[in-house]
């Protein structure tokens, strides 16, 4: 017997040549990578990762919705967070690693929907394919036979009973046999499509939402308003495609800030139970209207959405010079520290005293002592307010040039003048009270204390699209899950006793429930036809 002229037998020695593999030029390799890229195994790779990449922007503050959060981090993590912003860690939905990861997964997922899209179309308009030749190798068989009955009839009787359970049917006779194939369940790939261009859907819908629509924090301090600009606004983190012009004008004034307390369950007394912001909205056009923003319910409002983010408290702070003169009067919102509300808040004077002064104020809404004579907050409600400053003179660092937080005071250039470490007692006022500034600069007062509410403002033109996006992904995810896809072919061939007729069907994927299916069909088929089973 001839072999082929490359042929080695085994222990002969290997030809001088060596065997080398088919090299791939540039086309070839860019179709491979494309290949790649667009396989159903990337493409949840890719989605594991975005999942992953989402991770850091749940434990790390971002930029875009707790700007305050990402200062104080600063504040405290001074040798981290410089490497963790290098890693756009505080920018983690904007960043480029996490960009790049959405990008690819949205090619990866075009380039599996397109070819798959054309092969559906193309086996919708395809008839079931050919019967096999041995039935009884399929993974659910059956045989009956029935005396007296032609094949024809068995196989018109056949076509009825699956064209009754929405079968696609078409006949393949021979001269052996009669026979009948039926395929149903083309609805499952279709809802595997809907399933994965509905992703796609999403995709395109979140970047347009993030590319024109905005976030923007304000802290509001009760019977104070602001109005939807950006000069308003104490944070604002706009899309790539934002325009001051999509800004709808609205007001907000916070009327009352309530929040309710446990009383009754000593374990957790003081804890927050609920959270109630009554405002007075006004679109412009429109009436004023009564409206109530909490924690789980935002308002909706010129196209935005208004969260609840946060609370605390803001004591009205008064100061004047020697003569009497006022020179610095607001409502100075304090951040909270403790679950007690504990709040540390800034005062700053670069002008109208004799020097630049800055106040650093501990807001205390239950004072009480410890045993060392410090202050702390027994219980988060104003039931004993206390407010300390401690006083600090010299360079504010305002004319630098350098954008400065109001929330934080920058002592590298001040002298303390009050508190530990001093010669003066910090400055302790009650509301209503008064106390003097050292070496006669003035005095600072103590007029009232009201609380403040931080609101968060996001507006995502795509929202109900990525709603009817999602809804169409779970019902595509749910069809794909729930219809079984199967193939059942029905045979009849005469013989001297009658005719036997075999039954066959056959399951894409797992179902569990194919054999219960071709008995069912069986059983019909023989109720219509008088078919006793062997």
């Amino acid at each position: 017997m001839s072999r082929p002229s490359d042929h080695i037998d085994p222990g002969q020695a290997a030809p001088a040549e060596e065997v080398r593999g088919v090299r791939l030029g540039v086309v070839g390799w860019l179709r491979w990578a494309w290949r790649q890229i667009t396989s159903m195994r990337t493409a949840l790779i890719l989605l594991l990762l975005l999942a992953i990449a989402a991770i850091p922007g749940s434990i790390v503050p971002q930029r875009s919705s707790d700007p305050n959060g990402v200062t104080q981090y600063f504040a405290d993590n001074a040798d981290l967070a410089p490497w963790l912003d290098r890693f756009q860690l505080f920018d983690v939905y904007t960043s480029a690693w996490f960009s790049a990861i959405y990008l690819l997964l949205f090619i990866s997922l075009v380039g599996c929907v397109i070819p798959r899209a054309k092969h559906h179309w193309d086996a919708l308009r395809g008839a079931p394919p050919a019967t096999p030749q041995n039935l009884n190798r399929l993974p659910a068989h059956l045989s009956a036979s029935m005396p007296g009955t032609s094949p024809a009839e068995v196989i018109a009787a056949a076509e009825r009973i699956l064209r009754r359970d929405r079968y696609r049917v078409r006949r393949y006779d021979t001269s052996e046999r009669l026979t009948v194939s039926a395929e149903r369940g083309y609805l499952r790939e279709t809802g595997n499509l809907v399933f994965h261009v509905a992703l796609v859907g999403v995709l395109i819908a979140v970047g347009f939402g993030g590319g024109f629509g905005f976030t923007g924090q304000r802290v509001v301090v009760e019977g104070q308003a602001f109005t939807n600009s950006l000069i308003s606004y104490d944070t604002f983190s706009p899309g790539r495609f934002f325009s001051a012009t999509d800004l709808t004008p609205f007001s907000i004034t916070l009327d009352k800030f309530t929040t309710l307390y446990e009383e009754r369950n000593v374990n957790a007394v003081g804890q927050p139970i609920d959270y109630t912001a009554d405002v007075t909205t006004e679109v412009r056009g429109s009436d004023p209207i009564k409206q109530v923003i909490k924690v789980n319910d935002p308002l909706r409002i010129g196209g935005a959405d208004v969260y609840l983010l946060g609370n605390g408290y803001a004591p009205a702070v008064t100061v004047r010079d020697p003569a009497g003169n006022v020179v610095y009067q607001e409502m100075v919102p304090f951040l909270p520290q403790d679950r007690n509300l504990t709040s540390v808040g800034v005062v700053k004077l670069p002008d109208g005293l004799s020097k630049q002064v800055g106040l650093i104020g501990f807001f205390y809404p239950t004072v009480s002592a410890g045993h060392s004579g410090a202050f702390f907050s027994m219980y988060p409600d104003l039931l004993d307010p206390l407010v300390t400053f401690n006083v600090y003179v010299g360079d504010l660092g305002l004319n630098d040039g350098v954008p400065r937080s109001v929330y934080a005071l920058d002592t590298s250039k001040l002298t303390k003048l009050t508190g530990t470490k001093t010669d003066l007692p910090s400055l302790e006022l009650r509301p209503g009270e008064t106390a003097q500034l050292p070496n006669g600069m003035g005095s600072v007062s103590l007029d009232s204390v009201k609380r403040f509410a931080s609101l968060d403002v996001h507006r995502d033109p795509t929202q109900g699209w990525v709603l009817a996006f999602a809804l169409a992904a779970v019902a595509g995810l749910l069809t794909s899950l729930f219809i079984p896809r199967r193939r059942v072919w029905i045979s009849a061939r005469a013989t001297s006793g009658g005719t036997v007729v075999e039954y066959a069907a056959l399951a894409r994927g797992d179902d569990p429930t194919l054999s219960e299916a071709l008995t069912r069909i069986a059983t019909a088929h023989g109720s219509d036809l008088g078919l006793v089973r062997e």
